[in-house]
């Protein structure tokens, strides 16, 4: 197994949801890998935990990367939450991403989980499957 793939599986994956039209009319750029200090806008995402299981052969080494992307907003209702979550999702499934180390094999969706925050602003907690290999 390798966790060396980690990093740039993450940064592969904020830089394509930074750069993808549909998220960037969603969220205006609100996509962050670390929250920036200060005020947040309205409805903003965060990528989050990953959990990794070896997925390695007598090929090489490999790994399968479930990782979070979470989206937050303090507007009424769960739709723009939903509209952000949906160009999240058409932005990542099936796409090709170039990783600075290895190779993504594929990415697709898993689970979503939407709830309503004890602060009245909700959360969507988008889960994606991705499969890497070592070059």
């Amino acid at each position: 197994m390798t966790y060396a793939l980690a990093a740039p599986l993450q940064e592969a994956v904020f830089q394509h949801l930074a750069a993808d039209s549909g998220v960037i009319a969603e969220l205006g750029g609100a996509i962050y890998d670390a929250l920036p200090t200060g005020s947040l806008p309205e409805t903003y995402a965060v990528l989050g935990g990953e959990d990794v299981l070896d997925r390695s052969d007598a090929t090489g080494a490999g790994a399968r990367h479930q990782i979070q992307i979470s989206l937050y907003t303090s507007a009424a209702g769960f739709a723009g939450a939903k509209t952000a979550a949906a160009a999240i999702c058409d932005a990542l499934q099936d796409t090709d991403l170039t990783l600075s180390r290895g190779r993504l094999i594929g990415i697709g969706f898993e689970k979503a989980t939407a709830e309503r925050l004890s602060d009245g602003s909700r959360s969507i907690v988008l889960r994606f499957a991705a499969r890497v290999e070592d070059d």
